[in-house]
């Protein structure tokens, strides 16, 4: 297992070399590639040289090995210097000259097998380590040299002697022929699987990044959505002016726990956290339910206002149902009220101002006297009651039972009309709740 794993981390390294932190994907693959190719020209050129010998030809071995110093001088000079612009372009030049000098050094195409097709992986590795653009003048240099090699092998032909042109058996040749095509169909097989197999890594990365991304998106998305209105929350992120608009008619109710204060002071904080926690959440659920749109809590008041987005035109009704909706839970649920608290409520219609306050910690809050009215009549109310202003009365009373009006004393507005609700009215028509809010928007 070690004996393994020694050639294995070796391979890693000489694959890395050169390779900073601070690097681009498309980097690393491009220094990756080109070490890669540097490895195996440098094998195949070897491998060829053993081959070429051991056939017959005593080919010099002089140019195999200047060219095997240079491949490996250049490398090292990378690895020191971090220069992968230089590096490149030494290393794609040498690829391109040394089969074109090596060709001429034995002969013509026929007794050099058509050693320059190794000059192909010059243009090849442009395009892995440069660009599409940038290997056009690779390979217009590559043609421009194979044009001009075989330019002087057809003019040059019958002045070579024909003891020089046969020194190299048929044999020979032909099994090189079919040597270089297979070593540098191979190495451009390998460098492309190699680019695919690693752009296939990074995709993959990118893949997982996006979905981990968009989690968190989702996450922020909720929490956002948690704290504000939909199409509010959409502007917000959509732009960076204020957001405040004017409601001509929205109804805002308030919820009040009774001797909340009283209740809480002979509790621990988890204990109290835990009570309004069970309290509020499902509220929650029932405003969801309802389709109305929480504000805010306050302490222990609890507000919602409908008529601010398009969820639904009888948002009054929505608002009064899910008044007693919530009242009654409180009188027949003790698991969510195992301290047996009471609450009241207050109703009020009219216009309002809405907006976000603030950059940091921000909320979405509403103001204006219709807010000012239900939230006095809250305080001023009789536990067990949802108390509603006249503007609401009058948009409700076909549909729901209310008391006979009272007058109370609002601080900074005076007496008062208010209407306790009762119920629903079983004997109302159908429909006629909003038939009434649409008629007074």
């Amino acid at each position: 297992m070690a004996g393994q794993a020694a050639p294995s981390r070796f391979v890693d390294r000489l694959r890395n070399a050169g390779i900073e932190p601070g690097d681009s994907d498309e980097l690393r693959l491009n220094k990756a590639l080109l070490v890669f190719a540097t490895g195996l020209v440098s094998v195949a050129s070897t491998l060829w040289l053993a081959i070429y010998w051991s056939l017959g030809p005593q080919l010099s071995a002089t140019l195999p090995f200047a060219f095997q110093i240079l491949l490996a001088g250049n490398l090292l000079v990378y690895l020191k210097t971090g220069n992968f612009n230089f590096f490149r372009i030494a290393q794609l030049g040498l690829f391109l000259f040394f089969p074109f000098v090596a060709q001429w050094s034995i002969g013509n195409f026929i007794t050099a097998s058509g050693l320059i097709l190794w000059g192909l992986l010059a243009p090849i590795g442009a395009i892995l380590c440069f660009g599409v653009r940038e290997s056009i003048a690779w390979f217009f240099a590559y043609v421009f040299l194979v044009a001009l090699t075989g330019f002087f092998d057809y003019y040059l032909a019958d002045a070579v002697p024909v003891s020089a042109a046969t020194r190299i058996p048929i044999r020979t040749s032909v099994f090189f022929f079919a040597l270089n095509f297979v070593a540098i169909s191979s190495m451009v097989y390998l460098l492309l699987r190699f680019s695919i197999q690693e752009k296939q890594k990074i995709e993959s990365k990118l893949a997982e990044a996006h979905r981990l991304l968009q989690i968190e998106q989702d996450r922020s998305e909720r929490l956002l959505l948690n704290i504000l209105p939909g199409p509010i929350a959409e502007r917000l992120k959509n732009s960076n002016q204020t957001i405040a608009d004017g409601f001509a008619d929205v109804t805002v109710m308030f919820a009040d726990i009774v001797n909340f204060t009283q209740v809480a002071s002979g509790m621990t904080p988890s204990q109290v956290f835990a009570m309004l926690n069970r309290i509020f959440s499902v509220w929650d659920e029932l405003a969801e339910k309802y389709g109305i749109e929480k504000i805010k809590t306050i302490g222990d008041a609890y507000m919602v206002a409908g008529g601010l987005n398009d969820a639904r035109e009888d948002y009054s009704a929505a608002i009064a149902d899910l008044a007693l909706e919530m009242r009654d839970l409180l009188h027949r649920d003790f698991n969510v009220n195992d301290r047996h608290l009471d609450v009241r409520i207050g109703i009020g219609t009219g216009p309002v101002v809405a907006g976000v306050v603030g950059k940091k910690k921000f909320i979405y809050d509403l103001w204006g006297d219709t807010v000012n009215i239900a939230s006095r009549i809250t305080t001023e109310g009789t536990p067990g009651m949802v108390q509603c202003d006249a503007a609401t009365w009058r948009r409700l009373k076909g549909n729901f039972v209310f008391d006979e009006p009272q007058v109370l004393y609002l601080k900074g507005k005076g007496n008062m009309t208010v209407y306790r609700l009762q119920g629903r009215n079983q004997q109302a028509t159908p429909g006629a709740a909003r038939a009434v809010a649409v008629g007074m928007r």
